[in-house]
């Protein structure tokens, strides 16, 4: 049985992210940061994981290193 989270175990951008989605936006702007963060349709579109370790990369990171670089 799946079970929901509780609404404190839901991070903010969850909703925006949500919303964005359904507007077919790229993007959104992070509540708690403002950081500037593609959605996971600009991701598709751009058809490969990037290697920035996306919050929402759709393909499970596979081109990001395993621990960042200490330069």
């Amino acid at each position: 049985m799946l079970v929901m989270p509780s609404s404190s175990d839901v991070p903010s951008w969850y909703a925006v992210h949500k919303r964005a989605l359904k507007a077919k936006e790229k993007s959104y702007i992070d509540p708690d940061t403002g950081y500037f963060v593609f959605t996971e349709l600009a991701h598709l579109e751009r058809g490969v994981c990037c290697g920035s370790r996306c919050r929402h990369c759709p393909f499970n990171h596979v081109n990001c290193r395993t621990s960042p670089s200490k330069t």
